[in-house]
């Protein structure tokens, strides 16, 4: 999504309020909303786990383990999530089911994050604007990582992939 974009504004009750450009939520720092997707292998053992470009204007070369992106003005969370979970790794035919939400501020990001999970063991596609590499993680070890904090993942994608980690342990509610 460029940044002359429309995206949709919310308040900081997750409330639709309106909608401007992403580069105007960018530099006012105006909540907004993005639909994220972990994608599971089909035994729920495993995550897959990419590594963004260094073009990618929030967060470029981080490690992250969802799917995502930003609400578009008009779109919903679940809408969203769809669109994404196809465009940033090729992946179709599922519909991701909702887990949770949350809101994360850091600096100007303020963003409320509706997580969902899909299962997955078809060919994973990269965009390559998006996704510069990626490979499946066994969920111990992701947790490990996390733990350690060591400043290589999105912000946050680790703090929402603890969060699950607390809720499910590591099973999932499907």
């Amino acid at each position: 999504m460029g940044g002359d974009e429309l995206v949709a504004i919310y308040d900081d009750h997750a409330r639709v309020v309106g909608s401007t450009t992403r580069a105007d939520v960018r530099a006012r720092g105006l909540w907004h909303a993005a639909a994220v997707v972990l994608v599971r292998s089909g035994d729920g053992g495993s995550v897959y786990v990419h590594r963004r470009t260094a073009t990618k204007d929030v967060y470029p070369s981080a490690f992250d383990c969802w799917a995502g992106g930003v609400v578009a003005a008009g779109e919903t969370p679940d809408e969203c999530a769809r669109r994404e979970l196809g465009e940033e790794l090729g992946i179709h035919g599922v519909r991701p089911v909702p887990l949770f939400s949350w809101a994360f501020e850091q600096g100007s990001v303020r963003c409320h994050n509706f997580t969902y999970e899909v299962r997955w063991d078809e060919p994973v596609v990269h965009q390559p604007e998006e996704v510069a590499d990626g490979w499946w993680m066994p969920l111990e070890e992701l947790h490990t990582w996390l733990r350690a904090d060591d400043g290589t993942f999105v912000p946050d994608g680790r703090l929402g992939t603890l969060e699950w980690f607390r809720r499910f342990g590591r099973g999932s509610p499907r």
